[in-house]
């Protein structure tokens, strides 16, 4: 970075919790006008965690379905290792910081995976954030690349759950899920980074989306995330929508209904993430609580 510019001042939240210690956590930079990607990565490399956002003033249109003028910022993430598309986690928690300063209410994000609108509430005391993907789509994985995918974890086969088969699923960024058949399962996640890292490269994906079926409507979730230089996210809202999408599109749920994903619990790092659908609207929603982390 520039030593002769003023570094910028980097917040530190977590999403989908409201215990400091709870979610996960990002940077945040509300205003990064000026800094180049350059810059933004190294901010990122810095803080260290999965991801962190910055900010700057909205793009021309960006603020329509914004409710008042000031709430529409263009957003860019950076994970430690490279820029990403969009990032759940930390658009929920740039938007409980937003609430914390201009009041809860409609946000709209500009981002390179489009427009994602945030509404902000106040619950109890605390405030809460649900973001609006971008159209999602599904698609299917081949033989060849999935068995890969099992093999860099050391899955075999025969611990898929076979109701839920494997697919990409795209919600602002592109997702693997892979459903285990026991919570055993999930629990026992032990990868070989390099070789996980480049297919996914290969394949263009963010994040893996490992769940487990708890119930109905109830799932737990992991996340390993080596393309972005971490082992595993411990909440992911842009998995989180993807995985929405997939459900419905297999027809694994009702068309409109409400899931709950538990996240982080392995890491230590619990959190809790909404995901709605609604009938007639192909966009997921993916909400949570967020607070911010004390320095």
């Amino acid at each position: 970075m520039n030593s002769t510019r003023e570094t910028p001042d980097v917040l530190r939240y977590t999403a989908f919790s409201d215990d400091p210690e709870g979610g996960n956590p990002a940077g945040i930079v509300l205003d990064a006008t000026g800094l180049s990607g350059e810059e933004m990565l190294a901010i990122a490399a810095e803080v260290g965690y999965s991801e962190s956002a910055f900010l700057t003033v909205p793009s021309e249109g960006a603020g329509s379905g914004a409710s008042d003028a000031g709430r529409a910022y263009t957003i860019r993430y950076f994970s430690p290792k490279a820029e990403v598309p969009f990032c759940g986690h930390a658009t929920v928690a740039t938007a409980v910081a937003l609430g914390e300063r201009i009041g809860p209410g409609d946000l709209v994000f500009t981002t390179q995976a489009g427009t994602v609108p945030v509404t902000v509430t106040r619950e109890g005391g605390a405030l809460r954030a649900t973001l609006t993907s971008v159209e999602p789509h599904i698609e299917d994985i081949a033989a060849d690349d999935l068995a890969e995918a099992l093999a860099a974890l050391d899955w075999p086969a025969g611990d898929l759950d076979p109701a839920l088969p494997p697919r990409i699923a795209f919600a602002g960024a592109r997702h693997l899920v892979l459903a285990a058949a026991s919570r055993e399962r999930l629990a026992d996640l032990a990868y070989d980074f390099a070789r996980l890292e480049a297919l996914m490269h290969r394949l263009d994906l963010t994040t893996l989306e490992l769940v487990w079926r708890a119930s109905a409507e109830v799932f737990h979730v992991r996340a390993p995330f080596p393309v972005g230089g971490v082992v595993e996210d411990p909440a992911t809202g842009a998995a989180a929508a993807a995985f929405g999408a997939y459900a419905r599109e297999l027809g694994l749920v009702p068309e409109a209904t409400v899931l709950t994903l538990h996240q982080g619990e392995d890491m230590g790092r619990p959190g809790v993430l909404t995901v709605e659908l609604r009938a007639g609207d192909r966009r997921i929603r993916v909400g949570g609580a967020g607070t911010r982390i004390p320095a």
